[in-house]
C-alpha cells in the first residue's frame, strides 16, 4: 500500500483550510527522518513521538515511523516506564511524518478538537525476530500482532512491546471491529529511568517548547472558529 493509500482516511476527516495540522502532500520534501530533532539526531533509525491531545478526552497518541507514514495509536493512559503496567493502545489512522512535528490548537468542531503538545520524540530500533531469532520486518511484525523496539526518546527510553489482542466482544461476534493492543515496557527500568509510570498530562511540558497544554492553548496564535459559519477569529 502506498503512502498516499494509507493517508487517505487522515485526509478525509480534516478539513486543511481550518485546521493547521499538515495534509502530508509534501512529506517527500520534508526533512529526512533521522535527521530531525531529538537525542539521537543524525541518525537513520525511524522516528517516534507521543503527542498529548486534548480533545473530547484526554489521551496520549503514540506514533511510530513505518513505510514512510506514522502508525498510530491512541493510548488514554500514555505510556508507562513501569514494566507492571499494561496499556490499552487503541489504533487510529495513519498520520503523515510532518505530524511529529505538530503543536497546538485544533478548532472546536473540526475533527479531533483540541489542543496538542509534543510530550516526547526520538528514534527507535525495531527489535522483533521470529522463533528462529532471525530479525523481523518492522511493518511484518506489526501485521503479525506482536512488534517490539527500543525507543531513543527524550523521556522514554528503554524497550517496549506492541501486542495486539481481541477482547471479549470481537471473540463472541460483537460490535466491536476494530482489534486492540498493549504496549509495554519490556524488562528492567535501570539506567533508563525510574520506573514511575506517566505524568499528569495538565502537568506535562513539551519536548519541543518546554510548553504546557494550557500555554498552547493560551497563544495568542491558537486559532478558533465561529460554530455557526466557521469564521475564524
Amino acid at each position: 500500500m502506498s503512502d498516499e493509500d494509507g493517508l487517505r482516511t487522515y485526509r478525509g476527516k480534516r478539513h486543511f483550510d481550518r485546521t493547521s495540522e499538515p495534509s502530508g502532500e509534501h512529506d517527500a520534501e520534508a526533512e529526512p527522518s533521522g535527521s530531525g530533532s531529538g537525542p539521537d539526531s543524525g541518525s537513520d533509525e525511524p522516528v517516534f513521538v507521543v503527542q498529548i491531545h486534548d480533545a473530547s478526552s484526554m489521551h496520549f497518541d503514540f506514533r511510530l515511523e513505518v513505510d514512510g507514514v506514522l502508525k498510530s495509536w491512541s493510548i488514554p493512559k500514555g505510556p508507562s516506564t513501569d514494566p507492571h503496567d499494561k496499556r490499552l493502545a487503541i489504533p487510529t489512522e495513519d498520520h503523515p511524518m510532518a505530524y511529529r512535528d505538530f503543536e497546538g490548537t485544533i478548532p472546536r468542531g473540526e475533527y479531533g478538537g483540541g489542543t496538542v503538545i509534543v510530550w516526547d520524540r526520538g528514534t527507535y530500533r525495531p527489535m522483533s525476530h521470529d522463533k528462529r531469532h532471525r530479525p523481523v520486518p518492522f511493518a511484518q511484525a506489526l501485521e503479525n500482532g506482536h512488534a517490539t523496539f527500543e525507543l531513543h526518546g527524550e523521556k522514554l527510553r528503554g524497550q517496549y512491546a506492541l501486542t495486539r489482542f481481541h477482547g471479549r466482544e470481537e471473540r463472541d461476534g460483537g460490535s466491536a471491529k476494530k482489534p486492540t493492543w498493549l504496549l509495554v515496557r519490556k524488562g528492567s527500568t535501570a539506567g533508563h529511568g525510574s520506573g514511575t509510570g506517566t505524568p499528569d498530562p495538565r502537568r506535562a511540558r513539551s519536548a519541543r517548547t518546554g510548553r504546557t497544554l494550557r500555554q498552547v492553548a493560551d497563544a495568542p496564535d491558537a486559532p478558533t472558529w465561529g460554530s455557526d459559519r466557521g469564521e475564524k477569529r
